[in-house]
């Protein structure tokens, strides 16, 4: 899982495409040469967020804001042996909350939404996870991206989160172009089979984090390097 050495064939073509014009045209025969090559790299590719139910996946996602998800690990591998459900979030309380994740980042902010969320669930869905992306929005601090995260990896539905990877990648590749998450979300699911949203969604995110890093991407190291726009032009 997650070879680079799968789509290995193209990395010899990378030499020759940068001495070529500037301006690649991406078309969707490109594009479809882009998700393919994606698919067989990353063929298997997990989150890496631990969890066991939607509501421990829902809280992960939280606080994943601005924050790596091995941090988060690491914080939720002890807050979710004292509480698993909204019920016993509620009754740790906002305070005891903020010094369980305070290593987080930004915990004061996640900690009032945790709660508000938890009040949420308890008073208009039984307590439990709504498998809903509406009801899902509607939840304090629940935006497009975790209620995607939480209808794919909880529910099974298929969707596409735009995180900073997702965009990151799918613009550099001009998979999908756009200035904000949702033109993005947007256009990937324009070009993505519907059957692979969810499983492209990984392949993207760990792109993102093994070689189309925001700083100094590995171009030459490359898979899709043959059919990037951006390849060696980023520093």
């Amino acid at each position: 899982m997650h070879s680079l050495h799968v789509a290995a064939g193209y990395l010899h073509q990378c030499a020759a495409l940068q001495t070529e014009d500037d301006d690649m045209r991406v078309n969707n025969k490109i594009r479809f040469q882009q998700i393919e090559i994606l698919e067989k790299t990353y063929l298997g590719a997990r989150p890496a967020l631990n969890f066991r139910n939607p509501f421990e996946l829902l809280i992960a996602v939280i606080l994943s804001a601005q924050c790596t998800d091995k941090r988060v690990n690491v914080v939720t591998e002890r807050l979710f042996k004292r509480v698993n459900t909204p019920e016993d979030m509620i009754h740790m309380g906002q305070s005891e909350l903020e010094s369980e994740i305070r290593d987080c980042g930004l915990y004061h902010s996640k900690a009032k939404n945790i709660m508000l969320a938890c009040h949420k669930l308890c008073e208009e869905f039984g307590g439990s996870v709504p498998d809903d992306f509406d009801a899902l929005l509607s939840l304090p601090g629940v935006g497009r991206k975790t209620a995607n995260v939480v209808m794919s990896l909880a529910f099974g539905h298929p969707a596409i989160a735009v995180d900073t990877h997702v965009f990151r990648v799918s613009n550099r590749l001009k998979l999908a172009v756009g200035e904000t998450p949702l033109e993005v979300e947007r256009g990937l699911q324009r070009i993505i089979p519907k059957e692979k949203w969810s499983a492209a969604h990984h392949w993207l995110i760990w792109h993102g984090r093994k070689v189309c890093k925001a700083r100094r991407p590995l171009c030459m190291e490359c898979p899709l390097c043959a059919v990037c726009p951006s390849s060696g032009k980023i520093v």
